[in-house]
């Protein structure tokens, strides 16, 4: 497959700028795009998906292991002209001192030619030592191409073009400038997702604009087909559709919006129905058979949130009457008694026996392990063992106020969870947690769920019809 990875020597860089303009420049030549986003992420791959017009999805060797991050790109880019891949943090940064869980190890276990975004602020000649050092760090890494990003104009360009071209032999593909208008918004968790913006669009648009009008496209093209080819081990996971039928409740506003669209695939193909709701304008809930509520930005739309006082009530009613729900991150915000930020306090859900604080700090970030508690678990079925899973965490919020007592699903070997490294707090049938699971082949926790969800249902016509 035709691919390009972009990657940098460090964090914002202006990776995502590069990828979102090159994903829509090359959507509008009229090739089908497929972008990914290395490591957990669930806002830049929104971006990416907007641009490209396909969902992003994420390669992760922690989550999902090696060689089903590298099965799991030969089938999501398969029918692709192109594969764009936006890397995290800079080209060898990783979990691990040997660089196994780099971007340079996941670039070169896809065989897809790097393009090195580099902020030039500052530089000039020293850019070709940079570029020279991340050439011969890592030789089997392809550094097939590099772009300059913040230029302070046309002759800082022509000074950074001639030092790569003299001292280096990795072509100059252009550059942006320090141009605000090119900026995507941030605030205090980073990027404002585009589902928010109500710019995104012109946004897109203008980063796409700059990128056509500086960058050769022509020349990253034929870098794009330096990519070798790369076989899966394993054929595309087809689940069996014996959840059809089962219609899930699924937060999808301003306010929660964190998805992997590999986890929404799994619901579809385990044959359930994902009915969206919205929690700001929604009165009532839909007629559902369970609810997920994902991450998001609650205490950015926190009023809107509490003036719903009718979905409020009516989500708290359904969980104490036994829904089977599942909610991460913001969503156990939105279900604590209220949420408190910058000193004012809103009135959410209330099912939960907690108080939702914000903090200036994160107060959980990265990667996490735990153990499942084995009789806690809410999915976890008779006779099934416990696990420990892999997944992440990223939250400035904590739960403040807990009673004594209160049943925790896992057990934190990494990370910090809700507290005392304990997390998945259960009640009734509600699990909810700051940890974020993604379904893969060692923890499909989507199937889990679903048939957690569908034995309630039976549950419940059991025990109507004993009633009757």
């Amino acid at each position: 497959m035709a691919s390009l990875f972009l990657s940098a020597a460090h964090k914002s860089s202006g990776k995502t700028t590069l990828s979102i303009g090159l994903c829509a420049a090359l959507k509008q030549r009229g090739l089908r795009v497929q972008p990914f986003k290395k490591g957990p992420d669930y806002i830049d791959p929104i971006w990416l998906g907007m641009a490209a017009g396909n969902p992003c999805y994420n390669l992760d060797f922690f989550v999902a292991g090696r060689q089903e991050t590298i099965d799991d790109y030969c089938h999501r880019g398969r029918d692709a002209d192109i594969c764009i891949i936006e890397g995290n943090k800079g080209l060898y940064d990783g979990l691990d001192l040997d660089g196994s869980n780099s971007n340079a190890a996941l670039a070169k276990a896809i065989a897809s030619p790097v393009i090195l975004v580099i902020d030039v602020r500052g530089t000039m000649r020293g850019i070709a030592p940079l570029l020279i050092g991340y050439q011969v760090f890592d030789e089997d890494v392809n550094i097939a191409g590099v772009i300059a990003n913040m230029t302070g104009g046309s002759r800082h360009e022509s000074k950074l073009r001639a030092a790569v071209e003299e001292y280096t032999s990795i072509p100059f593909l252009g550059a942006l400038g320090n141009d605000a208008s090119l900026a995507l918004g941030e605030r205090h968790l980073g990027l404002i997702p585009g589902y928010e913006d109500p710019d995104s669009m012109r946004r897109i648009a203008t980063i796409t604009d700059a990128v056509r009008g500086n960058i050769d496209l022509d020349r990253l093209l034929d870098m794009s087909q330096q990519a070798t080819a790369v076989a899966a081990a394993t054929s595309p996971l087809r689940q069996k559709p014996e959840f059809r039928g089962l219609r899930i409740g699924i937060a999808r506003d301003r306010a929660f919006g964190f998805y992997y669209p590999g986890d929404l695939d799994a619901f579809a193909q385990a044959g359930a129905r994902l009915v969206p709701i919205d929690t700001i304008n929604d009165r009532g809930l839909p007629e559902i058979d369970g609810l997920f509520i994902g991450g998001g930005f609650p205490e950015r739309h926190a009023a809107d949130l509490a003036a719903n006082v009718n979905l409020r009530d009516a989500i708290r009613n359904a969980i104490e009457a036994g829904l089977p729900a599942y909610a991460e991150c913001g969503g156990l915000m939105y279900l604590s008694q209220n949420l408190s930020w910058n000193g004012v306090t809103h009135d959410m859900v209330g099912v939960l026996p907690a108080q939702t604080l914000m903090h200036e700090k994160p107060q959980g970030r990265g990667y996490v392990r735990l153990d499942e508690i084995d009789g806690q678990h809410p999915w976890l079925s008779r006779g099934q063992a416990a696990q420990t899973l892999r997944a992440h965490e990223f939250h400035y919020s904590s739960l403040q106020a807990l009673p004594a007592g209160c049943r925790f699903a896992y057990q934190m070997r990494r990370g910090a969870g809700i507290q005392q490294q304990q997390d998945g707090l259960v009640y009734r049938n509600l699990l909810a947690s700051y940890t974020h699971l993604r379904n893969t082949a060692a923890n499909p926790w989507v199937k889990r769920f679903l048939k957690f969800v569908q034995a309630s249902k039976l549950a419940s016509t059991d025990g109507i019809a004993n009633a009757l």
